[in-house]
């Protein structure tokens, strides 16, 4: 386990939990990241928008990885991306940890500072 990183992770978790609750998570995060990323702000989502808004954020976030590159955005100004290459295999814990890792990037570069917070 990578202990900086965790601690970063947290410390994004703990400023994130007063504006929009104690139940916040990697799929939390990665829907907020999705809303953000639609630029429409929040609105009521229909499943299939949640499932995509997931997939944007999950391309944006491994896109500085090489994995995915941005390619613009339909006539409803949804992002779409193109896979680049595909992701190694990883077990459960790593992808866990590689997801972190990128939340916690995308967040730093939009100004989220990831220093430790004491509790």
């Amino acid at each position: 386990m990578d202990y900086a990183l965790e601690l970063r992770y947290q410390s994004l978790l703990k400023q994130l939990k007063e504006p929009f609750g104690p139940d916040i998570d990697l799929q939390v995060l990665l829907f907020l990241i999705g809303v953000e990323e639609l630029g429409k702000g929040y609105q009521q989502f229909k499943k299939h928008e949640k499932t995509d808004l997931m997939h944007v954020a999950i391309c944006t976030v491994l896109e500085p990885y090489g994995y995915y590159k941005f390619e613009g955005k339909d006539p409803d100004e949804w992002p779409h991306f193109t896979l680049q290459k595909d992701l190694p295999p990883l077990t459960e814990s790593e992808q866990q940890a590689l997801m972190k890792e990128a939340i916690v990037e995308y967040f730093e570069h939009h100004g989220y500072s990831t220093k430790h917070v004491q509790p």
